[in-house]
C-alpha cells in the first residue's frame, strides 16, 4: 500500500487529504472547412505554437513545482454532467487565473474538435459551434512555422488523432514535434482520450500497418502526418486535405530543422491499383477512392519496386490493450496523482491541459491565462500540481501560449463564447481541440 494525496472542494477552496490506496500499474489504452495557410505568427508570438517563448523562459526562470491553494470564484452548469468553473491560485509568476470544465462521462461526452481535414486550422469556437459542442479547449501542438525553403507549414498536429474509433493521423518522430521539451519516458505517441469503456485514459498509441502487393510487404510508418521517420513510408488519404505533402520528407528523427530528403518517391493507389509513380512529392486534394504513399530513403526504394497496374492493399491501425473512441496528442505531466520527473520549472506562460480522475469517470479541461498583470501563467511543473489539486490522477499538457483557449455555451445560447483571455488578444486558429458534448449532440 502507498499513501496518496487527494483533493476536494470545501467552502469554495480546494482541500487536500491523504488516503491509502493500493499500488497499481498504469494501463496503456489502446464541419466547415478552411484551408491551411503558411500563417506567420503574430509579433512576439510563440513561433512554434508552443506554450513557451524562447526569450521569456530564461528571463523568468524560477524554481517552482507547485501552485498555491486553488479557490473557485464562479460555477455554472452547462448541461447535465458538464460544469464550468473559474479559479484563482498563485505560482512563480505571481497571481494566476484560469478556467476549468469538469465533465462527468456518465452523463456527458468528450470528443475531438477538428477541421474537416488534418492539414488545416480553425479557431476553437468555430470548431465547437460547427460540431455543436457545449465547451472546448485547444488541443495538440502543431506545425505552425517552417524553416525549410519553399515548404509551407501544414497546420497539422504532432500527435495521433482518433475520432469515432477511427484513426485519422499518426505521430511524428519525437525530434520533429513542436512545443516544450518532452519529459523523460514520454513520446509524441502519448494521448489523452476516452475508450470504448466510456472512461478517460492517458496512454500511448502506436501506428502499425502494411502495404502489400503480391509477395511484397512494406511496413507503413506514417498516416496523414507532417513528418515521416527517416527511411519510412506513410499513407495520405482524403482526410489530409490539399496541402503539399512535401513537409513529410523534411527534417530527421532527431532534428526538425534538418534538410529535406532528396531520396523520395510517391505512389498513387486508386481503388487498390497503382496508377502513378513519381520521384517527387506532390500536393492537391486526394479523391475519396485514392491513397497516396510517400517514401523517403529506404522507404522510397521500396515504393519504386511497385509498378503501374500492380494491385496494392494498404492497412493500418493503432495498437494498445484498450480501444480508443476519441484521442488527441499531448505529453503526460501527471501519473497516478504524482508529477512526472523532469517537468520544466521555468517560463510561466499560458497553458492548456486535460486530465482524468482515478476511476476515469471525470474528464477535466483546464486553461490558465498568462502574460498579463491579471495572470502570470504557470510552469509545466506547476501545471501538474494544479491538475492534481483539481482532482486529476493522470493528465497531459496541451498546446499553450497564444493557442490557449477555452470556450463554453450557457444553456439557451446559440453559440459558444471565449471564456478565458487569450494572450494574443484574440483566438488563434489551431489544429484540433477537445470538445464537451451532450449525448444527443455528439456525432
Amino acid at each position: 500500500m502507498i499513501e496518496k494525496q487527494r483533493s476536494r472542494v470545501e467552502g469554495g477552496r480546494m482541500v487536500r487529504r491523504w488516503a491509502a490506496v493500493g499500488t497499481a500499474a498504469i494501463v496503456a489504452v489502446g464541419v466547415g472547412w478552411v484551408p491551411a495557410r503558411a500563417d506567420v505568427p503574430p509579433p512576439g508570438g510563440d513561433g512554434a505554437g508552443s506554450g513557451e517563448r524562447a526569450d521569456a523562459a530564461g528571463a523568468r526562470a524560477r524554481v517552482s513545482a507547485e501552485v498555491g491553494d486553488v479557490r473557485y470564484t464562479s460555477s455554472e452548469t452547462l448541461a447535465s454532467g458538464a460544469t464550468f468553473r473559474t479559479f484563482e491560485t498563485s505560482g512563480s509568476g505571481g497571481r494566476v487565473a484560469g478556467e476549468l470544465v469538469d465533465v462527468d462521462l456518465r452523463r456527458a461526452g468528450v470528443g475531438l474538435l477538428r477541421p474537416p481535414v488534418v492539414a488545416a486550422r480553425r479557431t476553437v469556437s468555430a470548431m465547437a459551434d460547427a460540431q455543436h459542442a457545449l465547451a472546448g479547449v485547444n488541443g495538440d501542438f502543431f506545425n505552425i512555422s517552417e524553416t525549410h525553403a519553399g515548404v509551407v507549414p501544414t497546420g497539422s498536429s504532432s500527435g495521433p488523432e482518433v475520432d469515432g474509433g477511427r484513426p485519422l493521423k499518426g505521430a511524428v518522430p519525437d525530434g520533429q514535434r513542436f512545443g516544450p521539451a518532452l519529459p523523460p519516458g514520454t513520446s509524441t505517441e502519448d494521448v489523452i482520450g476516452v475508450g470504448a469503456d466510456r472512461r478517460g485514459h492517458v496512454a500511448r498509441l502506436r501506428l502499425t500497418g502494411t502495404v502489400r502487393s503480391g509477395k511484397t510487404t512494406i511496413a507503413l510508418r506514417g498516416l496523414n502526418q507532417y513528418a515521416l521517420p527517416v527511411g519510412g513510408v506513410g499513407a495520405f488519404g482524403p482526410e489530409w486535405g490539399d496541402v503539399s505533402r512535401q513537409r513529410a520528407v523534411c527534417g530527421t528523427d532527431q532534428k526538425r530543422g534538418d534538410p529535406c530528403s532528396t531520396e523520395t518517391a510517391e505512389v498513387t493507389v486508386r481503388r487498390g491499383v497503382v496508377t502513378g509513380i513519381s520521384g517527387t512529392v506532390g500536393g492537391g486534394a486526394i479523391p475519396s477512392d485514392t491513397t497516396v504513399l510517400v517514401g523517403r530513403e529506404k522507404g522510397a526504394d521500396a515504393l519504386r519496386r511497385l509498378k503501374p497496374g500492380d494491385r496494392v492493399r494498404v492497412s493500418y491501425r493503432f495498437t494498445g490493450p484498450v480501444r480508443f473512441r476519441f484521442a488527441v496528442g499531448g505529453f503526460p505531466v501527471l501519473r497516478n496523482g504524482g508529477p512526472l520527473d523532469g517537468l520544466s520549472a521555468t517560463g510561466p506562460a499560458p497553458r492548456t491541459a486535460a486530465g482524468v480522475s482515478r476511476d476515469g469517470r471525470h474528464f477535466y479541461l483546464v486553461v490558465v491565462d498568462g502574460r498579463s498583470e491579471q495572470s502570470g501563467g504557470v510552469t509545466v511543473a506547476e501545471l501538474a500540481s494544479l491538475l492534481d489539486k483539481a482532482g486529476a490522477d493522470d493528465a497531459v499538457n496541451l498546446d499553450g501560449g497564444g493557442s490557449s483557449t477555452l470556450v463554453a455555451r450557457s444553456p439557451g445560447e446559440p453559440a459558444v463564447t471565449v471564456r478565458n483571455t487569450p494572450s494574443d488578444g484574440s483566438e488563434r486558429a489551431v489544429a484540433n481541440g477537445i470538445g464537451v458534448f451532450t449525448t444527443s449532440a455528439r456525432r
